[in-house]
């Protein structure tokens, strides 16, 4: 039966549950590569590994650019005798953490909000490891650096308060923009403070008066981020 001009012909509505899937079956359809397949045996999820290794901070631009700024942070610690590494680790993790998170940049944000595996499961998994990536770079650009290999461990609590606030503002307010500011803008007041109460400016990385602070705020960003990533009750 024709209907009226100007009038909505009737019918079905279209399922766009179903033209969803649609699309989200055309994306997810590429083969798993070397990395991914690796992944998925050790996470035993491959809907997991893909989540991860679609993180923004560990496409290849990201590593490309991390590897660039460390090593010339280990080249610059040479030169000058000051622990650079030290002191910019903390803030590249800070960066890299918060755009774990999700939204923004990551292209499998939506798609991922789809998934049977839980939003935490896939946030932590590609939290540790970015995290895990950027000490690991941290450590090698340290010790090939040797004017900062005395600080070489010395950084990492700070690192891990930093990310843990960087990722807690991300989380929080739903923007990674918002916690890789707050991350770098932390480790940046920490810096200055140190520097200002000894005249150091790496006391920040090598004063021990700052690891108890540090671990405190690591652990209770830690509890504001599992918070903001529970499932409610009934959706689960």
């Amino acid at each position: 039966m024709n209907s009226a001009p100007g009038q909505v012909p009737d019918g079905p509505e279209p399922d766009l549950e179903r033209v969803w899937l649609g699309v989200a079956s055309e994306v997810w359809r590429r083969r798993p590569g070397p990395c991914e397949r690796l992944a998925a045996r050790a996470l035993r999820s491959p809907g997991l590994a893909r989540a991860l290794l679609t993180t923004p901070s560990l496409l290849l631009p990201w590593l490309v650019a991390s590897v660039l700024v460390f090593a010339l942070g280990a080249v610059a610690s040479v030169g000058t005798g000051q622990p650079v590494v030290a002191l910019a680790a903390p803030a590249l993790a800070a960066v890299a953490v918060a755009y774990a998170y999700g939204p923004g940049l990551d292209p499998a944000w939506e798609l991922s909000r789809s998934m049977a595996v839980s939003d935490r499961s896939v946030l932590l998994a590609r939290v540790l490891a970015v995290f895990a990536l950027d000490a690991a770079l941290g450590l090698l650009a340290s010790a090939v650096s040797g004017a900062a290999a005395a600080v070489a461990f010395g950084w990492l609590a700070p690192m891990t308060a930093v990310s843990a606030l960087a990722l807690a503002v991300a989380t929080t307010a739903r923007s990674p923009n918002a916690g890789a500011a707050a991350g770098m803008g932390a480790w940046a007041v920490a810096v200055l403070s140190g520097q200002s109460a000894t005249g150091r400016v790496a006391e920040a990385v090598t004063g021990s008066a700052f690891v108890l602070p540090c671990l405190a705020l690591a652990a209770g960003c830690s509890v504001v981020v599992l918070v903001m990533t529970r499932t409610p009750k009934g959706l689960s």
